[in-house]
């Protein structure tokens, strides 16, 4: 079952209410302990400390337990959000895939039925001219994670709709990322994102280009997403990754936050460079260590 966006809000909502009002009432039962310590009327007063001190730690381990299941709920609905995202993307990729597998067939068929015809070179033209098409969808499969491939194939098209080039550079497979698949989405999506509305309100730039390099070295998976648009101010470029901060009109100032907080989460890093030419996102993932196995430890 799915949660539609307004469900999401909803439960949100709920989450962040219950934490306000428990925070409350505990605040509350701790003015009303401070009162009985320090008041001047000491007849019967360590009773009602007692008593008031027992009913706040009654109350207070129910609200932290609220607090809890609230902040859980918060955390499930944020990663059901990323899940569907994700799962959305793979549906388009599949659908893309059925599309390419139909086309190709209808090109063998042209092919077969030219070489039958004793035409090969306009066999070999018409290859030629379906090539690039097939080559596109077979680029975005090159790396481990189904959903980032899913992604990369949502966002190409979206791109290409809109008037600009998502190039590829993709030198390593991602073999076992550690951050999960929807996370590593997020991040790449909300960068990808970025460089499009960039590129789309420059509108002397004629070209529009953004190239996404997928890569590693020994120690962490890096990625880095580029694109021609207009630099960003150089007073700008601390606080891009702030929540709230936004050059857009109808932005929320969430998404490079998102990205920010999501790299921490997993110990990595990102970071920002710009210039009249290009503008790129650029960060990585550690790799997680391996295993010492008992063969290792006893080597010399």
């Amino acid at each position: 079952m799915r949660l539609s966006p307004q469900d999401r809000l909803n439960v949100k909502k709920a989450a962040r209410f219950a934490i306000a009002v428990n925070a409350l009432q505990i605040a509350a039962m701790l003015a009303v302990l401070l009162y009985a310590l320090f008041r001047s009327n000491t007849e019967g007063r360590f009773v009602e400390i007692g008593a008031i001190a027992g009913a706040l730690l009654i109350v207070s381990w129910g609200a932290i337990l609220d607090i809890r299941e609230a902040l859980n709920a918060d955390r499930i609905a944020e990663q059901s959000q990323m899940l569907e995202d994700a799962y959305r993307q793979l549906e388009d990729l599949n659908g893309t895939l059925r599309r390419q597998r139909h086309d190709f067939m209808n090109h063998l068929q042209v092919v077969f039925s030219l070489l039958e015809l004793n035409d090969p070179d306009e066999a070999m033209k018409y290859v030629e001219s379906v090539y690039g098409d097939i080559k596109k969808t077979g680029s975005v499969l090159k790396t481990a994670v189904p959903a980032v491939n899913a992604l990369i194939a949502a966002k190409r098209q979206d791109c290409e709709e809109r008037g600009i080039a998502l190039d590829l550079r993709i030198g390593s497979g991602w073999q076992a990322l550690p951050l999960p698949a929807w996370e590593m989405c997020r991040v790449l999506g909300n960068l990808i994102d970025n460089a499009r509305d960039a590129l789309l309100e420059d509108t002397e730039n004629g070209d529009k280009r953004i190239l996404l390099v997928i890569d590693e070295t020994p120690g962490a998976f890096t990625f880095r997403v580029e694109n021609n648009g207009p630099a960003i101010p150089a007073h700008q470029r601390q606080s891009i990754f702030q929540m709230g901060f936004t050059t857009k009109s109808d932005g929320h100032g969430s998404g490079l936050a998102i990205v920010r907080q999501i790299m921490k989460s997993c110990g990595g890093s990102i970071d920002v460079e710009s210039s009249p030419e290009s503008t790129a996102f650029f960060g990585s993932v550690p790799k997680r260590a391996e295993a010492t196995t008992p063969e290792a430890e006893n080597e010399p």
